[in-house]
């Protein structure tokens, strides 16, 4: 425990120095959060297949084709039929029109579905959460994903969070900007204009109130 307890001070801290960065960067003051969450579903790209996700793939009238398989680590799937191909990197509905093109030598017409029924994501893929968290973790991203949703699935804010100073940050490298969202106001005060889309590879840092 007491080792756990170091470890978690150690991310707390962490996620001030970056929230102290960012303010710095940004001549201490940061910008709302870009987009609102009603036009989600539209700026938000779809999730790509990665390394050891578990994906269900439906032949329609071939049941002998559906089957469920794991990408293996080198990004590449086998099923019926289909003894190689990279899966890794596409979305699922490209996935869906690959393996009907390799499936027509053999069937008239097929039709493909793949459902990603467990994440195994990169970094990149993923949404993660620190700080004054029920649950900080690392969430795997899902079209359309919103902070709201992102919230829900850590459990929401602790009794010591200040939700309103928590920071988005998004991009890498010089491309990287940090961004200021008001969870307080989305969660306790029920404002859903404080709500916004999530994109792959975003961070949520939470601080802890002063008081």
């Amino acid at each position: 425990m007491m080792k756990f307890g170091v470890f978690y001070r150690s991310v707390l801290a962490l996620g001030a120095l970056t929230i102290c960065a960012a303010c710095s960067t940004g001549g201490g003051k940061l910008e709302a959060a870009p987009t609102s969450a009603s036009t989600a579903a539209e700026a938000s790209p779809d999730y790509l297949i990665g390394p050891l996700d578990q994906l269900e793939i439906f032949v329609w009238r071939a049941p002998e084709l559906s089957t469920n398989v794991t990408v293996r680590p080198d990004g590449r799937i086998s099923t019926p039929l289909v003894e190689d191909m990279v899966a890794a990197g596409k979305t699922p509905s490209t996935l869906s029109s690959d393996l009907e093109e390799s499936l027509r030598e053999f069937v008239k017409s097929p039709e493909v579905t793949v459902i990603v029924s467990n994440f195994s994501s990169t970094f990149d893929q993923q949404v993660r959460v620190l700080g004054e968290a029920q649950q900080p973790v690392a969430l795997p991203y899902q079209a359309g994903m919103t902070a709201l949703d992102v919230m829900v699935a850590v459990g929401g804010l602790t009794e010591f969070a200040a939700g309103n100073k928590a920071v988005l940050i998004r991009g890498k490298g010089a491309e990287k900007k940090s961004y200021r969202v008001r969870l307080d106001d989305l969660l306790r005060k029920g404002k859903i204009a404080a709500n916004v889309p999530m994109l792959p590879g975003d961070v949520i840092l939470i601080p802890e109130s002063a008081f």
